[in-house]
């Protein structure tokens, strides 16, 4: 992985390290995805990685809750 240097105004990287925090990332892995996306090369890496996070997060509880498909047509 490439170290790159940029100039960025200090109120603006706290702003941009807030809303990471926010987001439960950090403002370097924030601007690695927001230049994958940008560049178009990490879409099924991205989906790949959003559906894990989905799965660790999701509870998957329905409250003892079942479809019903007569329910539906009624």
């Amino acid at each position: 992985m490439k170290n790159l240097t940029l100039a960025i105004d200090e109120n603006l990287v706290k702003r941009a390290r807030k809303a990471a925090k926010s987001l439960g990332k950090s403002l370097n892995q924030v601007v690695r995805e927001y230049l994958e996306e940008l560049a178009g090369t990490s879409d099924r890496e991205a989906l790949v990685e959003e559906l894990r996070q989905l799965r660790l997060t999701a509870s998957g509880d329905s409250g003892g809750w079942k479809f019903d498909r007569d329910e539906i047509y009624d």
